[in-house]
């Protein structure tokens, strides 16, 4: 999946989820997708790569950093609770250093020792932004979630 691509998809799973909204407080460059005002998920371009902020567990962000090379810490974000998903998929896409995203380009990811070679694909990237919904809405005070953050989307977690 393209960059272009995965930031689409990621906003037309994100909008149909309940009480989304989208703001632009930094700037039009930067979208901001909100649940009952809080963010959990932003769209913008870091060094010219379509790239995507999404809150996460502490430990699947690790096991997820050091798995996939478009994973990296939350850009101006808390580095234990977020992360940015840049270049998703692309060969020459962001890797784990900032070095490959300014570079940008071909070459910036060795495939053979960068790399465990997994590639992010639309069903992670899915779970991803389902995720960070969910956490954003589990904080939430009960009487202003807009759903179970336990069972939404499929989610069966306890």
């Amino acid at each position: 999946m393209d960059p272009d691509a995965a930031l689409s998809f990621a906003h037309d799973q994100a909008i149909q989820y309940p009480s989304v909204e989208i703001e632009h407080p930094f700037g039009p460059e930067y979208a901001v997708y909100k649940v009952r005002g809080k963010m959990f998920m932003m769209h913008f371009e870091l060094r010219g790569v379509p790239s995507m902020n999404l809150k996460i567990d502490p430990l699947d962000g690790e096991v997820l950093r050091d798995a996939y090379a478009e994973i990296t810490p939350g850009y101006h974000m808390n580095k234990l609770h977020w992360v940015t998903v840049a270049g998703a998929g692309g060969a020459g896409g962001a890797g784990g250093s900032d070095s490959a995203v300014e570079e940008g380009g071909e070459g910036a990811i060795d495939d053979d020792e960068s790399t465990s070679g997994n590639i992010l694909d639309a069903e992670l990237l899915h779970d991803l932004v389902l995720e960070s919904y969910c956490l954003v809405v589990a904080k939430l005070p009960k009487k202003d979630r807009p759903v179970d953050p336990k069972t939404f989307g499929g989610r069966d977690t306890e």
